[in-house]
């Protein structure tokens, strides 16, 4: 049917005897009808015949990118975009040429294209997330900030374009006049900009990856990254509430990322057990016999006591004064267990630093502090087994004839006044 035989119906409504306003009308109409008819007829042959066999062909291939491309929705938008270029050609056929509504009309669905077409991009930028997100780089290199500038980008032009189809002026113009914008644009897109750069600063240095264990306390951010965008990062804390921080923040103020932990396979224990320095003394022979049943250090015991023997011998020391030559103490002894009790864990890395050492006596004792590697970096079992060892120590302590310092609570004043 062409725009001739459109004519012909509205001569045939004119000559059947109606006005000839009321024969124009009926004929404009029809001819909006029958286009919508069409591009629906289109639209519903491409949706239910083709979409349906395509994605069933999807759904039948080994392949996973094709499926993130279904759900994306781009097959969808695609079927709307297709049936509206079917109906764009159709305009010439349906109206006059150079006539105002062919003008009205070709700049509706200049409109309604370009709105599919983002549309469409849109949906094929989400499949390329989704099918980036799958790969093994994805937690180290994220995307989605670039993709949401480039989304932004789409947008922008798209607008620009919708602008000149509505004002009727060509795009060229419009884009040569946004230099005089260009301070209100950088305002408008200031947090886009800035989480734009740092998103690059972050990838390149590979500061920041989805999985991390981040912590920023001027946030009041401790857990896992969950989601790097364009200006903002998403940090789930331990209590399982959700910190946002803008991206940009990441590069202008500091943080600690526990990635280093988690990749050098272990993870830190560092704890401290106050020695109540008045129980601090030289080993005698009834100690050193009962120290020796002990197996964690009983060859440690005879190596000593014969290294000690041997050097007392050799500068002449009088070892009836308590003071002269070498002697073992218990705190000493002590230290010895406890690196050979963590020497013997299984659950310590002997790989990395292992450290059982003395740190500066204060008012509250002579701190013996531990400061080894746990292999399990999972938080409750490096709880429990660090809580395990500790349970170990305090209890073993009596055994060395030392005692764990504690200030005097409300009991032991109570007891100290009954006494």
């Amino acid at each position: 049917m062409s725009y001739t035989s459109l004519i012909a119906i509205r001569e045939l409504l004119v000559k059947a005897g109606w006005p000839a306003e009321w024969a124009t009308i009926c004929w404009r109409v029809s001819q909006l009808v029958l286009i919508l008819i069409i591009g629906a007829a289109a639209e519903m042959l491409l949706r239910r015949i083709v979409g349906r066999a395509l994605k069933s062909l999807v759904g039948k291939t080994k392949t996973t990118w094709d499926d993130a491309v279904v759900r994306a929705g781009f097959l969808d938008r695609l079927t709307l975009f297709i049936p509206g270029v079917l109906v764009y050609r159709l305009l010439d056929v349906f109206f006059p040429p150079l006539s105002r509504a062919l003008t009205l009309s070709r700049a509706a669905m200049h409109i309604v294209l370009i709105v599919f077409a983002v549309l469409a991009l849109d949906s094929l930028l989400n499949a390329v997330t989704m099918i980036y997100s799958q790969s093994k780089r994805a937690k180290e290199v994220p995307i989605k900030g670039f993709v949401q500038v480039a989304k932004i980008v789409i947008y922008f032009i798209a607008g620009i374009l919708i602008f000149s189809a509505v004002i009727g002026k060509s795009p060229v113009f419009l884009f040569s006049g946004l230099g005089a914008l260009t301070a209100v644009l950088m305002l408008i897109f200031k947090d886009a900009i800035l989480g734009f750069v740092a998103g690059i600063q972050l990838t390149s240095n590979k500061m920041v990856s989805i999985g991390d264990w981040l912590e920023m306390p001027k946030y009041g951010a401790d857990g896992d990254v969950i989601d790097i965008a364009l200006t903002t990062v998403k940090v789930q804390n331990w209590d399982k509430t959700i910190t946002t921080i803008p991206t940009y923040a990441l590069i202008s103020d500091s943080f600690k990322n526990w990635r280093g932990m988690s990749e050098s396979g272990g993870r830190r224990i560092k704890r401290s057990v106050n020695i109540d320095v008045n129980t601090i003394k030289f080993c005698d022979d009834d100690m050193l016999k009962r120290y020796a049943k002990i197996q964690y250090i009983s060859e440690y015991l005879e190596k000593k006591k014969t290294d000690i023997a041997a050097y007392n011998q050799k500068l002449k020391a009088d070892t009836t004064c308590r003071v002269n030559g070498r002697r073992l103490t218990n705190v000493g002894t002590f230290r010895a267990y406890v690196t050979a009790y963590l020497k013997a864990h299984p659950m310590v890395n002997q790989d990395m630093t292992f450290l059982v050492r003395q740190l500066q006596p204060t008012e509250h004792g002579l701190p013996i502090e531990i400061y080894v590697f746990c292999k399990d970096q999972v938080w409750a079992n490096y709880e429990a087994i660090q809580a395990d060892i500790f349970d170990h120590i305090l209890a073993v302590i009596p055994e060395f004839d030392l005692r764990v310092f504690q200030i005097p609570s409300g009991v032991d004043l109570q007891a100290l006044r009954t006494g």
